[in-house]
């Protein structure tokens, strides 16, 4: 696994190419990506900030995450990744969001996802959201957060990439 604070060096120095911000919406890093990317190389200028939405309702106050949806589909999987990116953006006057959420331990969630589950979006405003997922298995609360976390700052490296070979951001 690549560092995370390396990694979101890269994502900073990035967005600052890109002279585009930053904002993410977290459920089960609990703040961890936000953490990182505040402790990063021009977190001042392009990093926005983040939500922490750990609960069903917290999702649904803070982002706009339909409360039906999350009742019929549950949090883990790519109509609430995609709802939570898209509504991090849509409260913020940033240009890039990721958002993730899952199961992270030491238990299965109340809707069945086993441990180590995780569901990830990366949306640029004016552009669909980017939504995927992994399976790191039961490797342990922290080592899931740490993977996530990487795994989302090197998607929204790649989509900023992406997205200023074709337009600016």
């Amino acid at each position: 696994m690549e560092d995370p604070k390396e990694l979101a060096n890269t994502l900073l120095t990035r967005a600052q190419q890109a002279d585009v911000t930053v904002v993410v919406a977290e459920s089960c890093t609990a703040g961890l990506m936000s953490q990182v990317l505040a402790d990063a190389e021009g977190a001042s200028q392009y990093f926005h900030g983040g939500f922490v939405t750990y609960t069903k309702e917290q999702k649904t106050r803070a982002l706009g995450v339909s409360a039906s949806v999350l009742r019929e589909q549950g949090a883990v999987n790519a109509d609430i990744e995609r709802a939570m990116a898209e509504g991090a953006l849509a409260r913020s006057s940033a240009g890039i969001s990721a958002a993730i959420t899952g199961v992270a331990g030491p238990e299965p969630d109340e809707d069945g996802n086993p441990v180590g589950r995780i569901c990830m979006a990366v949306a640029v405003r004016g552009r669909p959201a980017r939504c995927f997922e992994r399976n790191y298995g039961d490797a342990g609360r922290d080592a899931i957060r740490k993977r996530a976390v990487a795994d989302a700052l090197k998607a929204m490296t790649e989509a900023l990439a992406s997205a200023s070979a074709h337009e600016r951001v």
